[in-house]
């Protein structure tokens, strides 16, 4: 049985690993944070977005809390990857804002709707990189080039496989 290095650890007084936690303060993070006011901008920008094909995002509660607490932050990987290497975040919605098409076929192939959440700030890719989604139920996943991906059940456990190097689940067909 292996066990996590003591920078992966959990303290009783946070609710990611420490240094996934240090790395979210670092960006300007604390618990409590809510601005609502930039949430509901963006919320009203992406419904009022229609792409030329006529697509539309969807908006819902999970995402505003989100753009809320986590909003605005690039948050860098706290050290060394513990499988692969980990990705700074870009918590911007308006990042996928293009992506309406997009996030509806990935959400209709997952029988759920999803919307932006941001990106991987490290990618460097021409036309962008990695697009972070979430779902109504408060799942994330990644579209970028190499496919899509589940990132976790919430955007805590999301956050804690970026930033920590963690490898995401690539979605297939079944």
């Amino acid at each position: 049985m292996t066990t996590a290095s003591a920078s992966y650890a959990r303290s009783s007084a946070t609710r990611f690993p420490v240094a996934v936690d240090s790395a979210l303060r670092t960006a300007g993070w604390e618990p409590g944070r809510w601005d609502i006011k930039q949430a509901e901008y963006w919320a009203d920008a992406l419904r009022d977005h229609t792409t030329p094909a006529g697509h539309r995002h969807t908006v819902f509660p999970a995402a505003v809390e989100a753009w809320a607490e986590f909003g605005n932050l690039t948050v860098t990987a706290p050290g060394p990857g513990r499988q692969i290497a980990p990705t700074a975040v870009r918590m911007d919605p308006l990042t996928g804002l293009h992506l309406a098409r997009t996030f509806a076929d990935l959400g209709r192939a997952l029988s759920t709707q999803l919307c932006p959440l941001g990106v991987e700030a490290d990618t460097h890719l021409a036309g962008g990189g990695s697009h972070l989604a979430l779902d109504r139920e408060g799942r994330v996943y990644c579209v970028d080039h190499t496919g899509d991906w589940y990132l976790g059940a919430s955007l805590d456990e999301a956050l804690t496989l970026l930033l920590t190097g963690l490898q995401p689940t690539r979605l297939t067909t079944g």
